[in-house]
């Protein structure tokens, strides 16, 4: 086997997510596996380079796990030649103009999502890295979930039939900071620092959807601020102009509809995080992040309404799990790997910046609906 070393900018790891899932459960996990296996005899050995604003927190996990390398100078590592490929997780408002750069100085580029705060940034960032020749891809991470990979294996399989609708439910209630800390940053709160729960949640939903459904062909949203005020990391009050829930209707390419709620102020009577509900003529499904249970056409009991006597039936109880029949690595790690592949072994990869501006697109024209109250067809991009 031959050792390839590639140096990786990550920018944005002192975040919850460029840490823990980015960092430690993906690119350090690689690592502790040994690297990864190119099925050509060479190994790939990521070597990250900790980029961001804040020397001392860089500092300090980087002697928490034995890294060497860290800046706070962005421009001088993207022209250092030794230096493969960049990624972002910084906040919304400082991606674009960072990745225009990396991409202008020739890196390879892999970024979370929203890449751009508006549909024509996003545009400018997949013409840039298409003229410039350089591979790009964007963390579309929950269609690599286990809950997900069931449903998709259900879908593959035709359990469903004609699929009817999607009806999905996210969020928790995230704590306003007076009497709890908040356990999201203070910033997602604010519009004018490219906060709200649209910008954040509709890329998800449009890729969740593509994949496994069919295109959106048209979105209605409402979305609104349920809580005027939080407190900040120090404790003080600020007014919170971004939008803090979303309530969504899709039109799918083939007919199907989804309708999606997303909410930071909801307190979570669910069995995960995130659900999403199928129903087809053969067969129905609920999948979350790790479970999915099914009800087949053949199973479906004959419920009967009746306001005047208790429930006698279990609902939960007549759904059947959906079998692992695998083992799943963690979503963001498998989804590395799969870039990895794409750049170094030139393996097929199609979440680019394309379809990461499918995402900005999104988001832009659910914001304008609710602004407008009306329904607004989206329209397919290219480049």
């Amino acid at each position: 086997m031959t050792r390839k070393t590639v140096r990786i900018a990550m920018n944005g790891v002192t975040g919850r997510m460029g840490y823990r899932q980015h960092l430690v459960r993906s690119i350090l996990a690689l690592r502790e596996q040994g690297g990864l296996d190119l099925g050509d005899g060479t190994v790939l050995w990521p070597e990250p380079i900790l980029l961001g604003r804040r020397e001392h927190a860089l500092r300090e996990i980087a002697g928490r796990h034995g890294l060497e390398h860290v800046s706070t100078d962005l421009d001088a590592v993207l022209a250092d030649p030794s230096v493969d490929l960049y990624f972002d997780s910084q906040v919304t408002s400082a991606r674009e103009e960072a990745l225009a750069k990396a991409i202008a100085a020739g890196k390879h580029v892999y970024t979370e999502k929203p890449t751009a705060t508006g549909l024509d940034g996003a545009l400018g960032l997949a013409r840039l890295a298409r003229d410039k020749g350089v591979k790009h891809g964007v963390v579309q991470d929950k269609i690599f979930l286990p809950g997900l990979l069931k449903l998709k294996r259900l879908i593959d399989g035709g359990f469903f039939g004609r699929i009817l609708s999607v009806r999905g439910e996210f969020g928790y209630w995230v704590f306003e900071g007076d009497w709890q800390p908040a356990q999201r940053p203070s910033w997602n709160y604010r519009a004018q620092d490219g906060g709200g729960i649209v910008v954040d949640m509709f890329p998800h939903w449009e890729y969740v959807l593509h994949e496994l459904f069919g295109r959106v062909t048209s979105v209605q949203a409402l979305a609104t601020t349920h809580i005027p005020q939080r407190w900040d990391e120090q404790g003080k009050p600020y007014d919170a102009t971004a939008d803090d829930a979303a309530y969504g209707i899709f039109e799918l390419e083939g007919g199907a509809i989804a309708q999606i709620n997303s909410s930071w102020a909801v307190r979570v009577h669910r069995d995960e995080l995130v659900e999403f509900q199928v129903d087809g003529t053969e067969g129905s499904a609920v999948a979350g992040l790790r479970s999915c249970r099914v009800q087949h056409r053949s199973a479906t009991p004959k419920p009967v309404w009746n306001p005047d006597i208790p429930a006698t039936e279990v609902f939960r109880d007549q759904w059947q799990e959906v079998p692992d029949n695998t083992d799943f690595d963690n979503g963001f790690k498998a989804q590395w790997e799969l870039f990895l592949k794409h750049v170094y072994a030139d393996a097929p990869y199609h979440w680019d910046l394309l379809a990461g501006a499918r995402g900005v697109q999104l988001a832009e024209l659910g914001l304008r609906s609710s602004a407008e109250g009306r329904r607004i067809d989206v329209p397919e991009i290219a480049l």
